[in-house]
C-alpha cells in the first residue's frame, strides 16, 4: 500500500465558503484502489505555501505520490503548475498529456487544463483540475498506471530492477 498527499488549491475551499467537493473526491478514488492517504489539506492559491507543502508531502512524509487539485485554469490566482514547477527534479509529461487528451475526448475546453506532473526523490506529483467530474475523469484515467510508474521509482518492480 503506497501513502499518499492530497493538496486542494483553492482560496474560497481555504476561506471555508465552499465544501472541498474535489478533493474529497481524490481521497475516495486513491482509497478505493488501495492507496493510503498520509496527509491531505486545503490550501489558498499561493504559490509559496503550495511549494512548502510539496517538499514537505514530498521530503518528510516521502508519500510515494501528491495529488494536487485545483489551480491549474486560466484565472490570475491559478498558480499550482507553478508551485509545482518550483519542487519538481524531472517533469513525468506524458501523465499529464494522457489525462488531457482523455479529457479532450469529453470536452475541448481540457485544452485550457495547465496541469503538469514530475517526479521529487522518490515521489511522483501530479496536478489534476478543479471540478469534480475532471477530477474524476482525469484520476480513474492514470490511477492504474501510476502504481507501475511509482514501483519504477522505487524500485519495486524486480523487472525494472534489472
Amino acid at each position: 500500500m503506497y501513502k499518499i498527499g492530497i493538496i486542494t488549491a483553492s482560496d474560497t475551499c481555504f476561506k471555508g465558503n465552499r465544501v472541498d467537493k474535489s478533493g474529497e473526491l481524490v481521497k475516495e478514488i486513491v482509497e478505493k484502489n488501495g492507496y493510503e492517504v498520509e496527509k491531505y489539506c486545503v490550501l489558498p492559491d499561493e504559490k509559496e505555501k503550495i511549494a512548502e507543502e510539496l517538499i514537505y508531502m514530498a521530503d518528510v512524509l516521502q508519500v510515494s505520490l501528491i495529488l494536487t487539485t485545483g489551480g491549474t485554469g486560466f484565472s490570475p490566482r491559478d498558480i499550482t503548475p507553478e508551485a509545482t514547477k518550483l519542487v519538481l527534479e524531472r517533469e513525468a509529461l506524458g501523465i499529464s498529456e494522457a489525462m488531457r487528451i482523455n479529457s479532450l475526448s469529453i470536452t475541448k475546453r481540457a485544452m485550457l487544463s495547465r496541469g503538469i506532473s514530475g517526479i521529487r526523490g522518490r515521489t511522483v506529483i501530479v496536478n489534476l483540475p478543479g471540478s469534480p467530474k475532471a477530477v474524476s475523469e482525469s484520476l480513474e484515467f492514470i490511477i492504474a498506471e501510476l502504481e507501475h510508474g511509482i514501483q519504477i521509482l522505487r524500485q519495486e518492480d524486480s523487472e525494472c530492477a534489472r
